[in-house]
């Protein structure tokens, strides 16, 4: 990968070239017709769940693995849409969660599955899920002698549906023996049971590599997939290249005598005069802190000791090899082409995990991910994503104040943007804030036979989420009382009328109003200078909380002399279309719009009967545009 221009404290690098090639090097232990599920729990062994994934789904994952409700939520926050499963043990109070992004839990505990059945079925919802059977790791999973209760009850369940049985290898990359008693079991229960299922996994990697699970029809790629070897044996058999290499840069270098001690608790003395480099990284960025006095850093390609104790910030390494250090110079601290660098090979030296080292490095270090040697994107300081559940509202008011007063560049305008224009959509946080789209409002003039009045007829439809069993359609003929109308949630269409009429239904009638095609019954009911059109229907109920079509027709007189209509977009609206048909006797009809959003000027077409204003379908326009036709 080339070089970065820009220095931070630390970084790291993710190749997702090596990524890929080590998931293909992978593939070709699999059997023919056996696909993969990658596991990307722990962000992906800490290298980025939502690249690794991307990349693993292009190169043919079946499904995504990860270990909670939070890991599975993240992903669908970024936007992934694959199958996501569960591969831990979920609590009773997670289960709206995976509900609601469509998670894959895995199930060993008849009260947990029960509890999953009958949440779905109070949400009109089916939950796919998993079952996990213990064939000897003994962690979790149900033994041999409770998986059939727990099979029997699962098949039974109306809104769970069982779309795999898994289980796990306990010493899949060195112990064949255990292995294959294991699998043995696991092939005796599919059979037992009859389970014919979509997926059935047992190997994880390292015991793909040495010809296990062959009886299940997927594999789990993990840690081999980053390119780290569990067990020596590995590396005749399967070539991997690491994915992620630890960076930091020479924050300071000096010369010490000999004799000089090193660190707290002088536990290193320089044996000779010794020149050292102060690295600014420590065990909170997640170099061990058990590297101290063990561990090693590459230098312009050389291998240069760590000595004394590893600090929380910083670390110190004899550069005595490398004359040309300098200040700036890039630091390798793990990974990259260096074999003696290996995440496996790091860990031996004090007795760790390459899991817990993986998943530790680079706690405060930004990730930069390169494909095919270029750039292609990076991740923030933080190992965890936005998310606006994370924070309390007041909380969040904060931060989206600073991200606007960052994008605008000025404070002031960050603060004035906040408080005036999104404050109307989140002033109380029990409002629900829904909105409209594919807004179509036409109204056409024709002559009504009544001197000095057109004829209206008005169609309007649009898609917004139903919020009650019924709503109002309100006619008044004074603005002040039409006024109050604007406040309503329950009311989804105001008409302004002539003074000069009575209100009544002969004046202004509500010719068709229909909800997803369903026609609505009426009841009209005058209230302070109102008409108020109650529209319902006891099929409304169904739809209340989802998305529906509504469509309501009017007609009514318009007086002449007004010389002017005005149209207004009343609610945040995503897709707006107003037309205006008239005889062609009024010509020289002026269009004036009034449009706030994300475009101030919307399309506009004319013919000699008809104006029509339009924008892109979906551009949101805000409360309060709208168009004024004057004739």
């Amino acid at each position: 990968m080339p070089q970065r221009k820009v220095r931070e404290r630390s970084w790291v690098e993710i190749d997702l070239s090596a990524f890929r090639a080590n998931l293909q090097a992978l593939k070709r232990f699999l059997r023919p017709g056996q696909g993969f599920i990658q596991i990307v729990k722990a962000d992906a062994y800490g290298h980025g769940a939502g690249e690794i994934s991307r990349v693993a789904i292009s190169e043919g994952a079946a499904a995504l693995g990860v270990a909670n409700l939070e890991e599975g939520k993240l992903l669908r926050i970024q936007g992934c849409k694959e199958i996501i499963i569960i591969l831990s043990p979920s609590l009773p109070d997670e289960i709206p969660g995976i509900l609601e992004y469509g998670l894959q839990p895995t199930l060993a505990d008849p009260a947990f599955a029960r509890k999953l059945d009958s949440m779905a079925a109070e949400r009109g919802v089916s939950c796919q899920a998993q079952l996990k059977f213990d064939s000897g790791m003994h962690r979790s999973g149900a033994l041999e002698e409770e998986f059939g209760e727990l099979w029997n009850l699962c098949r039974k369940l109306k809104n769970v549906d069982v779309t795999g049985v898994f289980s796990h290898f306990a010493a899949g990359e060195n112990d064949l023996d255990f292995s294959q008693r294991q699998e043995r079991k696991f092939s005796s229960i599919l059979k037992k049971y009859g389970i014919d299922l979509p997926f059935t996994h047992l190997a994880n990697s390292a015991a793909l590599v040495n010809g296990l699970g062959q009886s299940a029809n997927y594999a789990r790629l993990g840690i081999l997939s980053y390119g780290v070897y569990t067990h020596p044996s590995q590396r005749e058999k399967i070539a991997l290249k690491p994915v992620m290499t630890f960076k930091s840069t020479v924050s300071q270098l000096k010369n010490l005598p000999k004799g000089a001690p090193v660190g707290y608790n002088l536990t290193w003395i320089a044996p000779r005069k010794t020149r050292c480099a102060i690295v600014p990284v420590g065990y909170a960025d997640g170099y061990d802190f058990l590297l101290s006095n063990r561990g090693a850093v590459s230098l312009h390609g050389i291998l240069c000791p760590v000595i004394g104790k590893v600090s929380m910030d910083m670390l110190c390494v004899d550069v005595s090899a490398v004359p040309e250090a300098k200040l700036g110079d890039e630091v390798i601290l793990l990974g990259g082409s260096c074999d003696e660098l290996r995440v496996e090979i790091i860990s031996a030296l004090y007795g760790g995990s390459p899991y817990e080292l993986l998943c530790q490095v680079g706690r405060r270090a930004k990730r930069f991910y390169y494909e095919s040697g270029r750039l292609v994107t990076s991740a923030p300081l933080a190992r965890r994503d936005f998310v606006s559940s994370d924070f309390s509202d007041s909380k969040l008011n904060t931060i989206i104040q600073s991200a606007i007063a960052q994008r605008v560049e000025s404070e002031e305008l960050g603060e004035l943007i906040s408080r005036e224009i999104l404050r109307q959509f989140f002033y109380n946080k029990d409002r629900e804030i829904h909105y409209r789209r594919n807004f179509v409002h036409h109204i056409r003039f024709a002559e009504s036979g009544i001197e000095g009045y057109w004829r209206a007829f008005t169609t309007l439809s649009f898609d917004k989420i139903l919020a009650g069993d019924f709503f109002i359609v309100a006619c008044a003929n004074s603005e002040n009382t039409l006024k109050t109308y604007f406040k309503r949630r329950d009311v989804e269409y105001r008409w302004l009328m002539d003074d000069n009429f009575h209100l009544d239904s002969e004046s202004f009638r509500l010719s068709s109003v229909r909800v997803n095609g369903c026609k609505l019954e009426t009841a009209v009911h005058f209230q302070g200078g109102c008409m108020e059109i109650r529209c319902s229907h006891p099929d409304l109920k169904d739809f209340v909380g989802k998305e529906v079509s509504f469509h309501i027709d009017t007609e009514t007189l318009y007086p002449k002399n007004s010389h002017q209509l005005s149209v207004f977009v009343t609610e945040l609206t995503q897709g707006v279309k107003i037309g205006f048909s008239h005889p062609a006797s009024l010509a020289g009809i002026e269009c004036v719009t009034v449009f706030s959003g994300q475009n101030k000027y919307p399309r506009l077409i004319r013919s000699a009967t008809s104006i029509t204003v339009s924008t892109k379908a979906g551009e949101w326009v805000f409360p309060q545009s709208g168009v004024v036709f004057a004739y």
